[in-house]
């Protein structure tokens, strides 16, 4: 018997219609829509599927609140490389929309401003161009905006005025033209705008001393141009304005007097005249204390000398010296970043603040959306806290206000030291203990939620005289960064005491040299467990640098367990360093791995350089220790004041922990042993 042709008809017309999953549920069609454009050859968005849940936890870096809606897509470093399509559009409750470290191109979409719940737009650092549209000015909720490291043109939307929520405005190098809006300084939230490295011009607006909470105000590498408004010195060192060389004003010290560079750098043509095709006086944003020889829209010509015309050649020639620096300095970061995947060094003046994210979590992206009051955070009230009890995180956590307070915004001043993945800053607690602050970029953490925590509580679980001691953690959002807060060790590391000249009050007298040995040693016993019941944590990266000392010249290590926290790519970075200086067992090249084994070898290293009094441990250090020739190795500046006893047997020790085979290095128990009961060397 056939098939009746209703049944025909009615199979054929399901099989024309497009999937129910999809026609009934428009955020899964703008999800598909999206992806087709953000990854157009479906090599990173696998997980997202025509028959899939957008809510259900399948669909990767997709969040949902508690109504199955859509809230924060966190795409971040997913090496992205299509475009923004205007279906971003129908998502209509995001909060969070998190794009950047990809390698996106095209322009911004105007639909974007359908998404009036939208309160961080991260699009930085991709290869994003074309003017900013003007309808993002319609963000209500918006609060944090992200722009900077990419190739947008045109001028600055005096729309954005209008973000009367927004607190970080980040636009830095890119190739944005015009002048800097004055609406921006009705932002009455506003706390740090950068503008850094592009090609504005004009002068920067009175209005914006105004805003009440700004603290940040980077506009370095511009053409700005007239006098700067003397209320901007209340942001201190808040106020980064070095390259440009129209700017004066009184009070700043890299700026002259007005008076003085009107003799240098007569009135300014302006840049966009009424002779410049395609661009009317109307479309340059307005702008504040512009002082050009203009009569409303018309300038004139009648005061060009040849001496003027050689001050503007000048000055046109410094402009594209100043914008190739930028563009310079932009693409060494973009090489460095596709060195490194999603690694990213950002400079401790680039962008952030912390806002809340309203709405249910649920299934986001590691890290981006770990998030409390005032930022991403692993230790927020009610996730899971891998193994931190409530009390324990309470006096764990501290918030992005009190390590700017501390750090005084991340003042220069205060900056300690920096390495491609992290920056060290001494800082100032409320209490008023002294304290150093670690950021590590967020790119540089590791990716899975459950390692990094565990790695976290590890890090608390450390206790002891020799190690440095953990204070608390914070971790920023806007910044792109988490902080591990520490005692403050105010003597410098043991790097300091090594390679003097005769005659430096540093130099190490011997019981010194030997009570840091013992010390060290007893931090190490402490990491791998041999006297507690606690799991074993291998350093890693041992080196005169990691060891601190205090003011009773007690050593203690630095970054235990930080490896705990950091990708592979940032790990193995720091391991060049070490290889350099000889830390890094020989075994290492083999088997790739490190062990307890691995610690004691660059802790057999570190004794030569405490007894040698040297940075580098050369073969006729090492042979003269091993022939017991003390004179040919000791430190030369301690002019013979040592033990000869003590010498021998320590320099044993080192050679024992030095030994091409890890078989045959002793535990730190051991050397703990011998060290406690010393005898001559046989």
């Amino acid at each position: 018997m056939g098939t009746p042709p209703f049944l025909i008809s009615l199979l054929l017309l399901f099989s024309l219609s497009p999937p129910l999953s999809v026609s009934g549920n428009p955020e899964l069609t703008a999800l598909m829509e999206l992806k087709a454009s953000l990854d157009p050859q479906n090599a990173r968005l696998s997980s997202w599927t025509v028959s899939g849940d957008p809510c259900g936890g399948s669909f990767e870096g997709v969040s949902c609140n508690d109504k199955g809606q859509v809230v924060t897509l966190s795409l971040q470093g997913k090496r992205l490389s299509g475009e923004l399509s205007p279906a971003i559009g129908g998502l209509k409750h995001l909060t969070g929309l998190y794009l950047h470290y990809n390698s996106l191109h095209g322009e911004i979409p105007g639909e974007i401003s359908a998404l009036t719940e939208l309160t961080d737009l991260y699009l930085n650092v991709n290869s994003l161009s074309g003017d900013i549209p003007p309808e993002l000015g319609n963000l209500a909720s918006l609060q944090v905006l992200q722009l900077c490291y990419n190739q947008f043109t045109g001028s600055i939307p005096t729309q954005l005025g209008s973000l009367k929520k927004l607190t970080v405005l980040a636009m830095q190098s890119n190739q944005f033209t015009g002048a800097i809006p004055a609406s921006l300084g009705d932002l009455g939230l506003l706390t740090r705008l950068d503008l850094s490295f592009n090609r504005l011009f004009g002068s920067i607006p009175t209005r914006l001393a105004d805003a009440p909470l700004l603290e940040v105000l980077d506009v370095q590498n511009n053409t700005l141009s007239g006098n700067v408004s003397p209320a901007l010195k209340r942001l201190a060192e808040g106020f980064q304005y070095k390259n440009n060389p129209g700017l004066c004003g009184v009070g700043y010290s890299a700026l002259r007097d007005c008076s003085t560079l009107s003799d240098v750098i007569p009135n300014m043509p302006e840049p966009y005249g009424a002779g410049s095709p395609g661009l009317a006086t109307r479309d340059i944003p307005e702008t504040a204390n512009v002082k050009l020889n203009c009569s409303q829209t018309r300038c004139s010509n009648s005061s060009k000398t040849p001496e003027a015309s050689v001050v503007v050649v000048t000055v046109i020639v410094v402009t594209i010296a100043l914008s190739a620096m930028g563009i310079l300095t932009f693409s060494q970061y973009r090489r460095r970043k596709q060195k490194l995947g999603s690694s990213c060094n950002i400079s401790d003046n680039r962008v952030s603040t912390d806002q809340s994210v309203e709405g249910y979590r649920k299934n986001g992206s590691p890290l981006i959306s770990l998030e409390y009051s005032n930022g991403w955070d692993p230790l927020a009230d009610g996730r899971n806290l891998g193994g931190f009890s409530q009390e324990a995180l309470q006096s764990f956590r501290f918030n992005l206000e009190e390590v700017e307070s501390a750090t005084q915004y991340f003042a220069r001043k205060n900056l300690l030291g920096r390495s491609n993945f992290s920056a060290i800053y001494k800082g100032v607690l409320r209490d008023g203990s002294i304290v150093a602050i670690k950021s590590i970029t967020k790119s540089s953490c590791k990716s899975e939620e459950a390692e990094f925590l565990k790695g976290l509580n590890i890090l608390t679980s450390l206790g002891h005289e020799n190690l440095v001691r953990l204070r608390g953690f914070c971790s920023s959002r806007g910044r792109g960064e988490c902080f591990l807060i520490y005692d403050f060790i105010p003597n410098g590391n043991l790097l300091c005491y090594l390679d003097l000249k005769e005659g430096d009050n540093r130099v190490l007298e011997w019981n010194t040299r030997v009570s840091i040995i013992k010390g060290i040693a007893k931090g190490i016993e402490y990491l791998h467990g041999c006297t507690t019941s606690k799991p074993a944590v291998v350093h890693q990266n041992i080196s005169a640098e990691k060891v601190l000392i205090d003011m009773r010249f007690k050593p203690l290590l630095s970054d235990s367990g930080t490896h705990k926290l950091q990708t592979n790519d940032t790990v193995f970075s720091a391991l060049k360093a070490c290889a350099a200086m000889g830390y890094l067992a020989p075994e290492y090249t083999d088997t790739g791995r490190f062990t307890e084994k691995s610690d004691i070898y660059a802790f057999g290293v570190l004794i030569l350089q405490i007894l040698s009094g040297k940075r580098k441990i050369t073969s006729s250090v090492r042979v003269a220790a091993e022939s017991c020739r003390l004179p040919d190795f000791i430190d030369k500046n301690l002019n013979g004041r040592f033990s000869e006893f003590e010498a021998a047997k320590i320099a044993k020790v080192s050679l024992m922990c030095t030994h091409e085979s890890p078989e045959k290095r002793p535990s730190m128990e051991a050397i703990i042993q011998d060290l406690a009961d010393f005898t001559c060397c046989s």
